[in-house]
């Protein structure tokens, strides 16, 4: 045998076991997770250090350094045992001294010092590999500014940390890599990412996906339409826009294509749609946990304040749809194939609509999400043995389902273990309060410019990072600053929510427009302009519920104030989108569409005179509606 055929079985073995070893911690996670949610922590400094540490082995072999340059794989391997060796050194130090630690009486030695930043490093490199440079750059920014921060200017000046001390406080402590987001994660988020990964394998999403395809079938945007409502419904329960851009878009986004749409359209659609997974109740991408647990409020009041907002948000991208297939000429093709539902996708749909229903009692009887996830969990593989035959059959499918689940949390770990190191810095320096200064200070008792800055540092901040670890990083540095304006804790949290959950389609990153662009067939910028256009709605609809908390239908909200924002938004949705397509049932001019932007701009404006001016321009503006309504009904009159 040749040197170089030798050299390559060599590498394949090596993959190989690398592969099954991955795999095997990836369940190790997964069962970690089952564990903790129905049967509690068992040791709270055993459970953070233990699942970050697993988390970063299951990345560390199942993402090797220079998969894509072979010329370089051995190097890539030298480079991932030395991260194996750092991040199982620090892990045993930190045991090791751990009792020591806690007693308060510990002096710091330089080899503690040294240990922490390898176990540092490697988590930084390794949230690099799961999710991309924009978490590592922050995290290094953030370290940079801890130990360099006396040199900056006044405004964002601090006295000034030593490496030890910088070290103490992001590694060896509960402020930092182990810190409250990883006990989060680890205690309510996991169980339902695996319980996703279960409802996956037993084809509850192919059974969802054709269901949607058979509700919309008659509708003008037919498989649009479809990409919209699976992907809100299946999104909700996958904490990843990205995961769900490809696992719900290879079906959809070729399906938008034929109907005659541009692939840049399909794209847009589907990442727009994935993307709005992460408002809707009840699990809202787990995001919401997350939140009860930072802000102190019950989950079922986060849940239902974001319930109203984000089915405006859905029904924007309806409108939008449909609106766009009027201005294109597109139809319901009359030889489009009928998608037919069986028997078997109702037993499958009850594979989703019962662990819902097992998620919300739970939740309305007062007891954990975790809990409810395990129930959820259980009762989906309960459903999936006796309604799946293929999951009955094939027991690899549940031991697929296991090692997804367990990459997926992995991935979640070492984001929220960077994002720590970030809180860490924080706390240290008081630069989320700097921030917040610097932005009264320009915006003065202007509340909507005060947003405006808001939301650019909350997409800018969101950028390039999953929804949680995003979320955490924005409340984080603008938390303060919003609290500070007088907006309730729920609104200005769910402000922040949003725009970390819209950034993932915002140039230039946008992660989902990238995952969406090889798939449709279009370049990712485009994508991520056409979905930003797509979403326009649901960047305005922050503003509109901090303006109106009445929609958040939370403590003191009156039925009046409801309607009366729901009837604005409502109008105000309508009249922008057909006002941006320039299309309402025929082509409108160009002082039809500025008359509807205008109406649809000043419905959303809270003052009581703006709102009667817009209520009276709509008017005018709808009239078209009116005549195609009157047509359709004279069309239809029977004789």
């Amino acid at each position: 045998m040749s040197a170089r055929h030798a050299d390559s079985a060599a590498w394949r073995t090596l993959q190989t076991a690398r592969a099954l070893l991955g795999a095997g911690f990836a369940i190790v996670l997964t069962i970690g997770a089952i564990r903790i949610a129905g049967f509690g922590v068992f040791d709270d400094f055993q459970q953070r250090v233990g699942a970050v540490v697993v988390a970063s082995l299951v990345v560390l072999l199942t993402m090797p350094l220079f998969r894509e340059r072979p010329r370089l794989r051995w190097l890539g391997l030298l480079v991932d045992v030395v991260l194996l060796g750092a991040i199982l050194a620090a892990a045993v130090w930190y045991y090791r001294i751990a009792e020591e630690l806690w007693s308060g009486l510990y002096s710091f030695t330089p080899t503690d010092v040294f240990v922490g930043c390898l176990g540092l490093a490697a988590v930084l490199e390794l949230s690099r590999r799961a999710i991309g440079p924009p978490l590592f750059i922050v995290s290094l920014v953030a370290l940079g500014y801890a130990l360099g921060g006396e040199h900056l200017p006044r405004a964002i000046r601090h006295a000034g940390f030593s490496l030890e001390a910088t070290i103490e406080v992001v590694w060896y402590s509960f402020n930092g890599v182990f810190g409250a987001p990883v006990a989060v994660v680890t205690a309510l988020i996991l169980i339902f990412v695996v319980f996703g990964a279960v409802l996956e394998a037993i084809g509850t999403g192919d059974a969802l996906l054709r269901v949607a395809q058979r509700a919309t079938a008659k509708t003008r945007g037919g498989p649009a339409h479809a990409a919209i409502f699976a992907s809100g419904l299946f999104g909700t329960l996958s904490g990843s826009t990205v995961a769900n851009v490809v696992g719900t878009g290879v079906f959809t986004m070729p399906m938008i294509k034929r109907h005659g749409f541009s692939a840049r359209f399909a794209g847009a659609v589907e990442s727009a749609a994935s993307s709005g997974g992460q408002i809707m109740p009840p699990v809202m991408g787990a995001v919401a946990f997350i939140m009860a647990d930072v802000t102190g409020i019950p989950y079922v009041k986060i849940a239902l304040a974001a319930l109203v907002p984000s089915l405006f948000y859905y029904a924007s991208l309806f409108v939008y749809v449909a609106v766009k297939a009027g201005r294109e000429g597109i139809r319901k093709a009359a030889d489009a194939p009928q998608v037919r539902i069986t028997a078997q996708d109702g037993w499958l749909m009850t594979g989703f609509v019962i662990p819902l229903a097992v998620i919300v009692g739970v939740l309305v009887a007062g007891r954990s999400p975790a809990i409810g996830g395990f129930w959820a969990t259980i009762s989906g593989l309960v459903i999936g043995f006796i309604v799946s035959p293929p999951f009955r059959r094939e027991p690899r499918r549940l031991l697929h389902a296991a090692v997804n689940a367990g990459k997926a949390s992995a991935v979640l770990l070492v984001a929220v273990g960077a994002v720590g190191v970030v809180i860490g810095v924080m706390n240290m320096t008081g630069l989320g309060l700097k921030f917040a200064n610097a932005v009264l200070s320009v915006s003065g008792e202007n509340l909507f410019l005060a947003l405006l800055l808001t939301m650019a540092a909350c997409l800018v901040l969101g950028m390039g990072m999953p929804t949680v670890p995003a979320y955490l990083i924005i409340v984080l540095v603008m938390g303060p600053a919003l609290s500070k304006m007088g907006i309730s804790i729920v609104a200005a949290h769910l402000f922040a929510v949003y725009y970390a959950v819209l950034s993932v389609i915002t140039p230039p990153v946008a992660l989902a427009a990238f995952a969406a662009a090889p798939i449709c067939g279009a370049p990712p910028f485009k994508v991520a302009v056409e979905s930003c256009k797509i979403a326009a709605v649901g960047f305005i609809i922050p503003y509109v519920f901090v303006y109106e908390p009445s929609l958040l239908i939370i403590d003191g909200v009156s039925a009046a104030g409801f309607a009366w924002a729901a009837l604005r938004l409502s109008l105000g949705l309508w009249l922008l989108t057909t006002g941006f397509e320039g299309w309402a049932f025929d082509r409108l001019g160009t002082l039809e569409r500025l008359m509807r932007s205008a109406a649809g701009f000043g419905l959303l404006i809270p003052e009581t005179i703006s709102s009667i001016a817009a209520l009276v321009l709509a008017a005018m503006a709808l009239r078209r509606e009116g005549a195609h309504v009157v047509r359709e009904f004279a069309v239809r009159k029977p004789v």
